[in-house]
């Protein structure tokens, strides 16, 4: 009886852990100070696209629409952690935060920013690429596909716990995302 006690004791801790880790996301995210990533795009005109289906699975990620060439840039403080080309994503930038508990990744870019490379430390607002039609987006509709996940305890940058980042961008106040816009920022800083 003490045993199955021991064990049940220790199965609802492991139940809370879990259960923890996938809802410490969105928390993590909304005490970070963001910005739209993609130039010009007010955080009001955001459409939440993240649970529309994609076929068989779930979006998990916004699409903002936005002329081919506009500057995307990161939404927070942190480094590149990976460029990959992929074929749905086409190319696609991996940014975690300083801490290292989420990612930010940015797909179907037309193109990096010169100078951009791995590891580089990058501040919010900082230009990472051009918003595009790469990988799987159709060619008349540019955009940024933007997702956010929870890392994990290996930091791996292809593998996370999706995170709606719709309720944190679009709480964004104006005045932060133009005052981000306007800071003249325009190349990431070498790290």
């Amino acid at each position: 009886m003490r045993m199955t006690k021991g064990v049940g004791v220790v199965a609802a801790l492991l139940a809370g852990l879990t259960f923890a880790a996938a809802t410490d996301g969105p928390a993590l995210l909304a005490a970070r100070t963001l910005r739209v990533p993609v130039d010009g795009v007010a955080p009001a005109a955001l459409t939440d696209t993240y649970d529309q289906g994609r076929g068989e699975r779930r979006h998990e990620a916004l699409d903002i629409m936005a002329p081919r060439g506009t500057r995307v840039v990161a939404v927070d403080d942190g480094r590149i952690a990976k460029l990959f080309t992929s074929v749905p994503g086409g190319l696609t930038i991996y940014h975690f935060d300083p801490a290292g508990n989420l990612a930010y990744y940015y797909a179907h870019l037309d193109r990096y920013a010169d100078g951009l490379k791995e590891g580089m430390t990058v501040r919010r607002g900082d230009t990472l690429g051009y918003v595009g039609t790469s990988g799987n987006a159709r060619m008349d509709a540019p955009h940024l596909h933007f997702a956010v996940f929870r890392l994990g305890p290996e930091k791996q940058w292809w593998k996370g716990q999706p995170v709606n980042p719709y309720p944190a961008l679009s709480a964004i106040r104006a005045t932060a995302a133009t005052a981000a816009f306007t800071s003249g920022r325009s190349r990431p800083r070498p790290s």
